[in-house]
């Protein structure tokens, strides 16, 4: 049988169970293990020799607490991680990964002043030296519109002709429909009366889906890893998930490509 593909509403309600008795797991634990496979899929697909230095980009949700964990381990495996993450999430916890990452010598993007944005200024300067980046701005529960400051960090990111590592879902897809109404190419969403015009999505090269992958990306076309060796068997059978076997002792598993049907709009 072949995986399961969630929606919005199931993934939730998964995430959910992970955290009750039937999974048993703090949000700590899962933050943990899902950014660390993360990390894992980065450096398998771009290792530290010719893509050292990472630029981990973060939302204020769960997203973005996985990106930090990510960040840390990159750091540990011998990458030059940076992180941008404009808005730090309120709760303790990404206040502690965050200091985690500190502690690691990770450097962290400055924020905003009166005078200037990280997206057009620091941004800009930080994406014109990595290698490559790490997507963990948006995740399953992402609603548009997409607001400031990520409206303008999001065209930056498509245009700089890196290659992109998303997590989960890429930034600014629907978890259901995918890039489905994304427009024209990645220009255009951001800077005044171009957010309107154009939904600026990222095309990224690589996915890491966590738990199980989302709707949205089932007909994703470039190299799609699951790191979801966490899941309980319990859910696995309740769910019907079908998860495929993990390798040795690795987070993650490649899974296949699905097959090209000739339609452009879904080819990155």
């Amino acid at each position: 049988m072949s995986i399961r593909y969630l929606t919005a509403k199931l993934a939730q309600q998964i995430d959910e169970e992970l955290m009750n008795a039937a999974g048993a797991f703090s949000i700590d634990q899962l933050m943990e293990l899902a950014g660390l496979a993360c990390a894992q899929t980065l450096a398998t697909v771009y290792g530290k020799e010719r893509y050292p230095r990472v630029l981990v980009c973060c939302g204020p949700g769960n997203q973005g607490g996985d990106g930090l964990v990510a960040a840390r381990h990159l750091g540990m495996f011998g990458y030059k991680p940076t992180v941008w993450i404009p808005k730090i999430g309120s709760k303790d916890i990404y206040k502690r990964l965050h200091r985690q990452c500190t502690n690691m010598h990770i450097p962290t993007l400055p924020a905003s002043d009166e005078d200037s944005t990280p997206a057009e200024n620091a941004l800009s300067a930080a994406l014109a030296s990595s290698d490559v980046v790490l997507d963990a701005i948006f995740g399953f529960s992402f609603k548009p519109p997409v607001r400031a400051p990520f409206d303008a960090a999001l065209p930056l990111i498509a245009r700089s002709g890196l290659p992109i590592v998303s997590v989960d879902i890429p930034s600014g897809w629907d978890v259901e429909r995918g890039d489905a109404g994304a427009g024209a190419g990645e220009g255009g969403g951001g800077g005044p009366g171009g957010a309107a015009a154009v939904r600026v999505v990222l095309r990224p090269d690589v996915l890491v889906s966590l738990t199980a992958p989302k709707e949205g990306v089932r007909r994703f076309l470039g190299r799609h890893f699951l790191g979801g060796r966490f899941v309980p068997k319990s859910l696995e059978e309740k769910y019907e998930l079908n998860l495929p076997s993990y390798p040795g002792f690795a987070q993650i598993v490649e899974l296949a490509q699905p097959e090209r049907d000739g339609d452009p709009s879904q080819k990155l």
